[in-house]
This record gives C-alpha cells, structure tokens and sequence, in this order.
C-alpha cells in the first residue's frame, strides 16, 4: 500500500469520525426535545479496483420504524376522534340535569301527572288546574330549552370542523413545501434530518385532526394520501372543503393543487373531524329526534286523555289542528262509533249526534242513522245538529260549533284511526297545541289519493355512513293520483332511491326510508318543493322526512293559549252519555278526565324508531326511563372508549419513541466508540507523517 493510500484512509476514517461525533452530539443536545428523532451516521467501505480506500460517509438518517409511526399515528388519530365525541356527549348529557335532582329533566314529567292526579281531587279547583297547566309549560320549555342547546352543539361542531380542516390545509402545505427543502438536502448528501423532523410533527399533528397515509418518497420527503389513497400532498398541496347543508350530512371534499378537477370526496375515517362529523350528522340530530319523539309521544297521550274529556261548562267551540290532509282524506279511514253531543250551561245534553265510522252513518238523538260522507262531512255533520250547531273545515282543521250558549263536548268512543279516536286525530280538545306538524302517523294507505300537486319535484340525497353523497335524486310528483303511485315514484331505480333503499309507508300512514345493502345509505332532504294542494304541506313536513323536520319537533309544541287564558277549561270531566234523559251529561265534581291525565303516562304507545332506540311500544314513563339510560350508557361507553383509545396511544407511543428517542447510555457508547476511530486515524495519519519524513530523510 502506498504512503499516499494510506493517508487517505486515514483521512477518510477521521472525516467520518467526526461526522459520528457530530451526530451523537446533536442527539445528546436534543434528549428532551420533543419530535425530534435521533441521527445516526451512514458509511460505507471506499474500494478501487479490489483494494480498499478507507471510509465513505453517504449521508445522516434519522432512527425510526415505518411500523412503529404508522401505529402511532392510527393510535392518535383514534385517541383524538374519542377524545372529542366522549368531551361532546358529556356535555350533551349534562343538559338533562342530575338523575338524583328534582331538576332532573325526566322528573319534569312525573310532575305533570302529579299535579293532574292532584287536581283530580278537587276538579273545581281553579288553583290546581293552573298548577296542573304550568308542570306543562315547565316540561315542554325543559324540553325546547335542551333542544336548543343540542343544535347550538351541533353548530359548534360546525365551527370546530372548519376550524380543522383549515389547519389541516396549512399542515398540508408547510409538508409540501418541507419536501422541496428534503429532497434538495439529500441531493448533495446534506443532512436533512431538521427538517424530516419538522415534518414528522406536523404529520403527527394532522393525524390528529384527520386519518392519513404516509408513503417515504424515494428521493426524500412523504407523500399523504386519504384513506381511499386520494393525493393530499407530496407533488403538491391539495384543498380540502368542508360541504354542509342544514338538512345533509356534512363531509370533507379535496380539490387538487392548482385546482386541478373537481372537488373530490374523500374518506375520514378516525381524527378529531371524524368525531366532530360523527356528533354533527348523527349523535346531536339522533338525540333531537329522540327527544322530539319522547315529547311528541308524552304530549299525544295528555292530548288523548284531554280529548277524551270536557270542560265544565263545555266549550262553545272545539277547533282542531291542522292535520295536513284534505276533508275527505282526514275523516275517511275511521272505524267505531264517537258521539258529538251540544250541551248547555247545567251539561244537559241539547243534541246528539251517533257517528258509527264503520257503518258510514249519522244518528241523530238515538233516531234512525242516516248515511254520510267523509268527503261532505262538515255539511253532513252540520245538518245532522240541525241549529243546534255547526261544523267546517278548513286548512286541514274541523271546526265543531255549537249555538244559542250552549256548549260542545264529545264522546270518543270506539272511534279509532292510526290508534287514536276521532277527536284525538284531528285535535279538537288538544291540551298541548303545535305550530307545525309533529305527529307524522298520517293514516293514509296506498290507496288514498297523496294530494300532492304533479309535476313538483323533491331532491333526495343519499349518503353513506360516513357522510360522503352517494347520489342525488329528483322525483317528481306523479299525475297518478294515488299514495302507491307516490311511492313508485320514490322507489323508482332510475330516478328514485330504488338503487340504494325503499320507502315504505306502514299501516298507520307513516313514511320511512331504509337503506339497502351493501351501502346502507341515509337519505336526506336537498330541496322540497312539492305542496299538498293549495298552501299545504310539503311530503317532507308531513311525513317528517329529513333531520331539520324531525330535529325541531319539540320547539314546535305550545300549550293550549285557551286553557293558560282560562284555566276552567282543562277538560276534567268525562261526558257521560248514559243518565237519564234531563240529567247532567257533565257534572263539576266529576275529576276523572284529571285523573286520566294524571295517568297518560301508563298508557302504551308505538315509538318510531328515533336516536339509540328502536320502534318500541311501551308506556311514555318507560320509555322515559329507557331514553334517560341510553343517554348514559351512551356517554360513559364513549368514555370508555376515550380511555381506551388513550391507552393504545400511550403505548404506541412509548414503543415509538423507543425507537425513535435519544438513549443516553446507546449515545455515550458510540461518542467512546467515535473517540477511539478519531484518535486512531490520527494516530496513522502521524505514523504515514513520521514514515514519510524518514524517507525523505533517506533520499
């Protein structure tokens, strides 16, 4: 070997000791500096035509397990999408108060029934009905106000979610940007570790607010993809868009740098907006149905008990609501018998009118029955009191009067449509009135005329799970006038939601979307400008389609301004068709319509599906019971899993930086090991100097 070789090996291992020592060196300064990843020294042997040139130092790399941070990154993703809806959900259940407090929302409830019972006591007691008439007021403002603070949530949800996905855009560029100045790095063998590790924190940062993919560039830098694989960035930032309507689920779209195509759907599967998207479009608008559910159901069965029963005196007019349908349509459908009686002032009935539903036939003071129409039936019903009375309708509501002072009361009796009596469906005594439609139990079949004007249109959006639009359909309201024809039209594979779900109405006339498989597609309202008739619902209102219809049920629900004007006209008292011809048909001290008030909440009814529930038939005050426990096992199973979530990141966490950290022990080994190369190479490099001068000194 030459003096010459020699020395160049020498120099070669001297150079990269000093690289190693300045590696470990930087690794030593940075022990307890977050993200930052340790360094260590790439070389090589340096061989020319089969004899060795000594050592080649090919660049600096960081320390790290692709394993190891793509777990890492899972596990944050997933801690900081649990972290957010178990944080979101706490504070949604603490909106229903404290189980074990009489603020307790769900106690609300056993007051109404507590102060009906109460007043049944003493029904003339004007006192006790106003009491009975403000633990109304009280559960249904309880109500509206948890409502409001569900949707105020859920805004809030909307605001966070644009507050991360413009993060997660400057994330996305300052990672593009950081490939540039890595890619330049490892061109001229630079050390490019600062900024790799800059990039790793921002990668984990954006972990945090989104599920991603990192793929190692072969030049240098990442490229991130979205689950799917759609490009975020690399050769290029993308975009990203938060899309959102009121009435649709909410996703996040990507548009490519320069904007280049389309905006593109992409999935967000895990990361804070995945639990921020998950509350927004499900959770908060599921427990505002839930909650307009249970309300709707409470109010219903007080208003059947009140329907059920007079005031003393009755009232010179009972007014119903609006039940979205035409005359024919709303007093079509009946079965039984109900009995529309005029009173005057002592309840001594005036006039009688025997309706039989089954029949189609109107007797009038036990004469013989004569047929009717539901088409005619204000005309019919009005000819029937003779003047005695009257009835209209009009914008959907039946009107009874009665004239000369007198007084209208009725008997349900065996009447039934949709499982409620004939003053009950059309709320002509309602305790707790509505300014919109809340119950949709229609009662329409398919082979009743839908009403809806032709040639209207309705745009339906299906979604998938996560939010991301499937499709949007336009129907048009067919010119074939029947509810089967509608619902061809619906269900249409084409130009319906027939691909990806059905619409079915079941035997009560409510109308409900189900998603097939393999999607299990949502639907949702895009825009709803169909109309029954002339200034009537759209089918969205009536057979409450769509999260904003079904969300804001409870702000709709009022009681009677009648009843808070005059309390005298809680129904209390039950009409009672069998005394003596002269006698008293109603009496004051009669409490048995308070009674059954009191006693509404007993009374099984059919929930539609809404929220963590399924469709269930059971008593308002055990659906109470099942509704205030789902909200807690909902809260502490994402408790749970927040804690769960946290731990996997702990530990994947621990296991990276294992990898990744600095070893003080490992540094001070190698720094020894650094120290002893150096000095040999300048041991040899002074034994080819001191060789040298002896051959000089020769010649």
């Amino acid at each position: 070997m030459s003096l010459g070789i020699t020395l160049k090996t020498a120099t070669s291992g001297l150079m990269a000791a000093q690289a190693g020592l300045r590696a470990v060196s930087d690794n030593i300064a940075n022990v307890n500096t977050p993200g930052y990843v340790r360094k260590t020294v790439d070389q090589r042997p340096m061989v020319v035509n089969g004899t060795g040139m000594g050592v080649e130092v090919t660049g600096i790399s960081r320390v790290t397990d692709q394993y190891l941070q793509l777990a890492s990154l899972t596990a944050t993703s997933d801690a900081s999408r649990w972290d957010v809806y178990s944080s979101t959900l706490d504070n949604a259940q603490s909106l229903y108060g404290d189980p074990s407090s009489n603020s307790f929302f769900f106690n609300r409830l056993d007051d109404v029934y507590s102060a009906f019972a109460t007043s049944a006591n003493d029904p003339s007691s004007t006192l006790l009905r106003t009491q009975s008439l403000s633990a109304v007021q009280n559960f249904i403002g309880d109500a509206q106000r948890i409502n409001n603070q569900v949707v105020q949530l859920g805004q809030t949800m909307d605001s966070q979610i644009q507050t991360d996905v413009s993060r997660a855009n400057d994330l996305l560029a300052q990672i593009n940007r950081l490939n540039s100045d890595i890619t330049r790095a490892k061109l001229v063998d630079q050390d490019a570790s600062g900024s790799e590790n800059i990039q790793t924190g921002l990668v984990d940062e954006l972990a945090g607010i989104m599920n991603i993919r990192v793929n190692q560039r072969s030049g240098g830098g990442i490229d991130i993809r979205s689950a799917e694989g759609v490009k975020l960035a690399g050769d290029g930032a993308a975009t990203l868009s938060y899309v959102r309507t009121d009435s649709t689920k909410g996703y996040i779209s990507a548009t490519q740098a320069g904007g280049v195509g389309a905006p593109q759907p992409i999935q967000i599967d895990g990361g804070e907006l995945r639990g921020l998207m998950d509350l927004r479009n499900d959770k908060l608008p599921g427990m505002s149905d839930q909650l307009g559910e249970f309300v709707s159901q409470a109010v219903d069965q007080l208003n059947a008990a009140h329907n059920a029963a007079s005031a003393v005196p009755p009232p010179a007019t009972l007014t119903g609501r609006n039940t979205g349908l035409d005359m024919a349509t709303a007093l079509g459908g009946f079965s039984g018998q109900t009995t529309v009686a005029i009173l005057n002032a002592s309840g001594v009935v005036q006039k009688r009118v025997d309706i039989d539903f089954t029949a189609g036939t109107m007797a009038v003071d036990g004469g013989p029955p004569g047929p009717f129409s539901p088409a005619t039936f204000d005309t019919d019903l009005t000819a029937a009191l003779g003047g005695a009375g009257s009835a209209s309708f009009t914008n959907g509501a039946l009107t009874i009067s009665a004239n000369g002072g007198n007084g209208v009361a009725i008997d349900e009796g065996s009447s039934s449509k949709t499982g409620r009596g004939f003053s009950h469906f059309l709320g002509l005594n309602d305790l707790v009135r509505s300014t919109g439609f809340t119950t949709y139990e229609t009662g329409l079949k398919p082979t009743d005329a839908h009403g809806f004007n032709p040639g209207d249109q309705i745009v339906l959006r299906l979604a998938a799970a996560d939010g991301n639009p499937i499709r949007d359909v336009t129907v048009t309201v067919p010119a074939a006038p029947l509810m089967s024809d509608l619902l061809n039209s619906l269900n249409n594979s084409s130009t319906g939601v027939g691909l990806y779900g059905q619409f079915n109405l079941d035997a009560n006339g409510a109308l409900a979307f189900t998603g097939s498989a393999p999607a299990y597609a949502s639907m949702s309202i895009v825009q709803d400008n169909t109309q029954r008739g002339t200034g009537g619902p759209s089918i969205g209102q009536l057979f409450g389609l769509g999260v904003t219809e079904r969300s804001a049920r409870v702000d709709r629900f009022v009681t009677n301004p009648a009843l808070v004007a005059d309390p005298t006209k809680v129904a209390t008292a039950h009409l009672d068709l069998t005394v003596a011809a002269g006698q008293p048909a109603l009496r004051p001290g009669d409490g048995s319509g308070a009674l059954a008030l009191s006693t509404s909440g007993d009374v099984n009814t059919q929930f539609q599906a809404a929220g963590s529930l399924g469709a269930v038939n059971m008593s308002v005050s055990r659906y109470a019971s099942e509704f205030g426990g789902a909200i807690g096992r909902e809260a502490a199973a994402a408790d749970t899993r927040k804690q769960s979530a946290a731990s996997v990141q702990t530990e994947a966490t621990a296991r990276r930086q294992a990898v990744e950290g600095v070893n003080l022990d490992e540094e001070l080994v190698k720094l020894t090991t650094y120290q002893q190369a150096f000095n040999a190479s300048a041991r040899m490099i002074q034994a080819t100097k001191d060789l040298f001068d002896v051959l000089t000194n020769m010649v």
